[in-house]
């Protein structure tokens, strides 16, 4: 992936994950905002987390999270159904085209290199009994640029961070392979494949100006659909 073409390819998210690191809890629909965005990582700090190595995600990722990916409209179904019939269609509403399926755009997938705010949504639950919605506030998330011409999205707070690249798709998304870091003892990141458990693959899009998300569908813990949202 360090072709011209790999400007396309992208980013890793550290993924919000199920809990909030100390002080960040789930929120009410309406998350604060205002979040003083971190300064941008170093170009060498890329090598934890990236897969790496080719432009096309398919030589990349598993069977297993690419019959993930497939099933991505039946996650969508699923998941906002359960959140809506469990009494969470008004919070679910509120959200707009970040929870609408056919929101991504075409055109300037790619986020510029920089800070931003992200957040984590979790519709449905994987389990019996659990969470059908879950709204976190805005943590700290970096765009970064590498010299080979890949971008990397990192989530670098809470206590479930993902780091990946974005990968050339379509004109309407990119394909994101990561991983996630867990807890506050974990300074890096597994590369994608190391651990399987924390591996992380979805489609990231364009839903506004300066607005994407990350859409991860069936992940491996909590819910149904795992959406982070990105933005300035």
């Amino acid at each position: 992936m360090r072709t011209a073409a790999a400007l396309a390819a992208l980013m890793l998210v550290a993924a919000c994950g199920e809990r909030s690191g100390p002080g960040e809890r789930p929120s009410a629909p309406s998350a604060p905002d205002g979040v003083a965005p971190p300064a941008a990582a170093a170009p060498d700090e890329a090598a934890d987390g990236e897969p790496g190595g080719t432009s096309d995600w398919r030589e990349i990722v598993s069977t297993g999270d690419a019959s993930r990916l497939g099933r991505l409209d039946q996650a969508w179904r699923l998941a906002r159904a359960e959140a809506e019939d469990k009494g969470f269609a008004p919070q679910v509403e509120a959200l707009g085209p970040l929870v609408d399926p056919n929101a991504g755009l075409a055109g300037r997938l790619q986020p510029a290199p920089g800070a931003y705010r992200c957040r984590t949504i979790k519709l449905g639950s994987s389990s019996p009994g659990g969470m059908a919605f879950l709204e976190y506030p805005w943590f700290r998330c970096t765009v970064e640029l590498t010299p080979g011409g890949d971008l990397v999205l990192t989530k670098s707070t809470g206590s479930q961070r993902t780091r990946g690249l974005l990968y050339p798709d379509s004109d309407r998304r990119l394909v994101f392979v990561g991983a996630q870091a867990l807890g506050a003892d974990e300074a890096g990141w597994p590369t994608y494949g190391q651990m399987p458990e924390r591996d992380q693959v979805g489609v990231f899009e364009r839903i506004g100006p300066e607005r994407w998300r990350l859409v991860i569908p069936w992940p491996r813990v909590e819910a149904k659909l795992e959406l982070l949202e990105l933005a300035r």
